[in-house]
């Protein structure tokens, strides 16, 4: 007798998805082991309500969740994944976003790998679909980034002091998730994933964390602002709300601007002095320099799941993303708010945190 998969809730928190929501209900919806999915409608200002209720008549395992108020002290998604969360029945939930779009078996193939790690928390990092050259700059780097502060093979370490997760694939044992206090336990956190995993670890849970592609896809942005004002938001908690962290990081993304600016300006000044030699050399310094940039960067990006041929996107990239760091670094550490889909939240009781 083949043993019986466990059920699944799937939880997926709306505001102002209707480009969205439908690929990714549709997507998650048909996967085997999925007993019900819930869509917490945070209220939407869009047609996200109007594709929902087409939806439900269409889809029987959906649930629509409406939210009508967010409660003080709580942010709007962790208010609309508890909310959802407390009518869930699975044995498992899988916490996952509304831009996010699941391949056929990707759960059952998901579930199977958690249970065989005999993880609590089982997290991935989806495919990243990159449209405008914007896109194409600015999410790799933040990614290759990302791999560095928070490698797969460091989270996944029972004993490492590591901990990250992805909201946008979050599949967790009910039990743990109980244990953990649910969102309520980090209703105000500007990274929830992250803090999530944080008490999924710290009572006694264990993380299993890992590229998610092919599997899993999303497209996080479709417009510049609102990457802008995403990023802003997350940015320096990623970096553990630690200024020295984030002027390091601006200093290193800076390198692939700075060298070939800095190398041209000293030959040139060079050459108008008639140091020709010199001069050459230190342009030929320079491109050598720039060449072996791009190369690390290229394999930065493979191993972050990425083209490596989007490496001619370099320059653009982490200098935007220099630029996010500084802002993000601003808005929580002196404007001590940030903004997400037109909710603004305090900052003001951010602080350092450690990578435990």
């Amino acid at each position: 007798m083949i043993p019986r998969s466990p059920e699944v809730s799937v939880i997926i928190p709306a505001r102002d998805e209707e480009r969205n929501i439908e690929r990714a209900v549709r997507s998650v919806a048909s996967q085997g082991p999925v007993t019900e999915v819930l869509v917490a409608d945070d209220q939407s200002r869009d047609g996200t309500p109007e594709i929902l209720s087409q939806l439900q008549m269409e889809i029987p395992a959906m649930r629509v969740v409406r939210i009508t108020a967010v409660p003080d002290g709580w942010t709007g998604k962790a208010n609309a994944m508890e909310s959802a969360a407390r009518l869930a029945s699975g044995a498992w939930l899988l916490f996952t976003d509304a831009d996010t779009e699941h391949s056929p078996g990707s759960l059952e193939y998901f579930l199977n790998r958690a249970e065989s790690e005999r993880a609590d928390l089982f997290s991935v990092s989806p495919g990243q679909r990159t449209v405008t050259w914007w896109e194409k700059s600015v999410i790799p780097a933040v990614y290759t980034q990302l791999a560095r502060l928070y490698p797969y093979e460091a989270v996944s370490e029972p004993d490492s002091p590591v901990v990250a997760a992805n909201g946008q694939y979050m599949l967790m044992r009910r039990t743990a998730y109980d244990r953990a206090g649910g969102y309520a336990a980090v209703r105000s956190a500007i990274l929830d994933d992250v803090e999530m995993a944080r008490r999924i670890k710290a009572t006694g849970g264990r993380l299993v964390f890992e590229l998610g592609a092919p599997r899993v896809w999303t497209r996080m942005y479709d417009r510049f602002g609102a990457m802008w004002e995403g990023w802003t938001k997350g940015l320096f908690p990623i970096y553990r709300s630690d200024p020295l962290r984030v002027v390091e990081a601006v200093g290193e993304l800076s390198l692939p601007l700075a060298v070939p600016l800095l190398a041209a300006a000293v030959a040139i000044l060079l050459l108008t002095r008639n140091h020709t030699a010199i001069g050459a050399l230190v342009a030929v310094i320079g491109l050598a320099a720039s060449i072996f940039l791009r190369r690390s960067y290229a394999r930065s990006l493979s191993k972050a799941g990425f083209d490596s041929r989007l490496a001619r996107y370099q320059m653009p990239g982490t200098s935007l993303l220099a630029l996010l760091l500084l802002n993000s670094m601003v808005a929580h550490r002196l404007l001590h708010r940030v903004r997400w889909k037109g909710r603004p939240y305090s900052t003001e009781h951010s602080g350092p945190r450690s990578a435990a």
